[in-house]
């Protein structure tokens, strides 16, 4: 059994390995020369700006850390969608830091720019916690304009979102520390307040160069859009400082300043420490993915020690339903089982399935952590809903709608942590991206896809088989077993967490050490937000 857990331990720890190694070179940006060149202009990386920015650079949420990985290499790349965006405290009160990254591109917006700088927006929105934006961009990355600048979702969405926050009541201050130019120059005076550096920051709606090709005028960008006409003259920025340190040190004090207002009000107790070492969570997870496990082990390895009060133990075995607390807030857990156990009729269901009975007892324990306001806390490992003629038979479907529809109207906050597999309905079930997490975050081993690439495989390759005798030709022509296998290998590239990271589809992949870190300070976040209505399902199939 050690040996077994040994074996577990190695295989994510080097999975994460992998990952961090990634996630160490994004935080390069464009590379060693230029962050140098940035420093002798006399200006901050984004990252060290965010660092001097927050009370402690060591208790911040990184989002998007391996956002558009892979993506845009005709173009050099672009390392963490050239924008870091993190949650952090400021002053003590808890903030989502924007900040462009120059030393990528000049900073320019690409698809997945504006992707990731919506979502550092839509967290600011839904937890109604200030956003700090560090501007230093050269706006949109012009080969790639009709991807970023006309859709519902695209650039333009960023500006409708200032003025929908401004009307919330939520604080957004932006600092101009170095270009804003176009459309972009709208975000930070679309901001509450705006704050510009001397020398190094400039904005305006169109540089000297086209000024000059427009109407033919002959003027410098500092004279056009820098910090003293927009200080003096226009009116259009609020304070005027001398350097980066000082703008820094302008929104620490002006975020001080800021008043209070009710919170959510999540029952939070003093933190005790768990069961089981969090240190020894990397051996609850088996090395072959199909393996079955006893999930319960890994709770012990997350939530505070003696916290259980599990609902409905005995029933619907398949999914644990339990009210515990992580690192002293109160959560409601569901979470998949992952072993083999024995229904209340005697049959034997698989581990990672939902049944109709295990998704029957989540709906009810959904709607009891929305009466008492226990935000929720999803732990994925799932393959999906029961299949078959018996599963059909026994309404499935409609068991499967109302668990749906309870996690869809949920108004208290849910925390997502893909530890495994997130595979087809299972994946909305349990409170996929679709269904609005605060957070949705994975482990290093995690998979996302319709199916897993075993069952995919099987199915593509019927479907190229018969495809192949439509056009006459014979798949025995190749070896069966290698087309599956290329097959296998084409679709699971898509499935690892990587991929979905790089989409964004997960906030972040972290190390399983973390989880309770994360889910601790994302409902301290979300504690700034009381719900806005109030808890109905609606209308339920019986």
């Amino acid at each position: 059994m050690e040996l077994e857990q040994e074996k577990n331990k190695d295989a994510i720890k080097m999975a994460w390995a992998t990952l961090e190694s990634k996630v160490r070179k994004n935080k390069l940006g464009g590379g060693k020369e230029r962050l140098k060149k940035l420093e002798e202009k006399g200006k901050l990386s984004a990252r060290k700006r965010i660092n001097q920015l927050v009370d402690d650079p060591n208790e911040v949420l990184e989002i998007g850390a391996l956002a558009a990985e892979n993506m845009y290499e005709e173009y050099g790349g672009c390392p963490s969608a050239g924008v870091v965006v993190v949650i952090g405290k400021i002053a003590g009160r808890t903030c989502v830091i924007v900040a462009n990254d120059a030393t990528v591109k000049a900073g320019a917006w690409f698809p997945m720019t504006a992707k990731k700088n919506l979502r550092a927006q839509e967290i600011a929105m839904e937890n109604r916690i200030p956003i700090i934006y560090l501007v230093d961009s050269a706006g949109i990355f012009q080969p790639l304009q009709d991807q970023i600048f006309a859709d519902k979702n695209d650039f333009g969405r960023i500006f409708r979102n200032n003025a929908r926050m401004s009307s919330m009541g939520i604080v957004q201050i932006a600092a101009i520390m170095g270009s804003c130019v176009a459309g972009g120059a709208y975000l930070p005076i679309m901001s509450d307040e705006s704050i510009i550096v001397e020398k190094t920051g400039s904005i305006f709606l169109a540089g000297s160069y086209l000024v000059k090709a427009a109407i033919g005028e002959n003027i410098d960008n500092e004279t056009l859009g820098g910090a003293n006409t927009h200080s003096g003259i226009s009116g259009v920025t609020d304070h005027k400082v001398k350097d980066d340190q000082q703008a820094l040190e302008k929104i620490r004090s002006l975020v001080e300043k800021m008043g209070h207002r009710p919170k959510a009000g999540f029952a939070r107790s003093k933190a005790a420490s768990t069961c089981s070492p969090i240190e020894e969570i990397y051996g609850c997870l088996p090395k072959v993915r199909t393996q079955p496990y006893d999930t319960y082990t890994l709770l012990d390895h997350l939530v505070d020690t003696n916290s259980m009060d599990e609902y409905k133990k005995e029933y619907g075995q398949t999914l644990i339903t339990t009210y515990a607390k992580i690192d002293g807030w109160s959560v409601g857990i569901v979470a998949n089982q992952r072993k083999v156990v024995k229904s209340k009729t005697g049959e034997m269901q698989f581990g990672g399935v939902i049944y109709g009975d295990a998704a029957d007892k989540a709906t009810r324990f959904i709607a009891n952590c929305n009466q008492r306001n226990i935000p929720l806390v999803f732990l994925q490992d799932v393959t999906g809903f029961m299949v078959g003629s018996k599963a059909e038979h026994g309404g499935i479907i409609k068991d499967g709608a109302k668990m749906v529809n309870a996690v869809s109207n949920s108004v208290v906050p849910k925390f997502t942590i893909v530890i495994g597999n997130s595979f087809g309905a299972g994946n909305y079930a349990m409170c996929g991206r679709s269904f609005d997490p605060r957070f949705m975050i994975a482990w290093p081993t995690a998979n996302i896809a319709v199916m897993g690439g075993a069952q995919a495989s099987d199915v593509l390759l019927q479907i190229e088989k018969a495809s192949s005798k439509k056009e006459t030709k014979k798949v025995q022509d190749q070896k069966e077993e290698d087309l599956k296998k290329k097959i296998k290998t084409r679709y699971e590239e898509k499935t690892e967490i990587l991929h979905a990271a790089s989409q964004l589809w997960v906030d972040a992949v972290i190390d399983p050490i973390d989880t309770r870190k994360w889910i601790s300070l994302g409902i301290e976040a979300a504690n700034e937000s009381p719900a806005q209505e109030k808890f109905n399902m609606g209308i339920l199939q019986v």
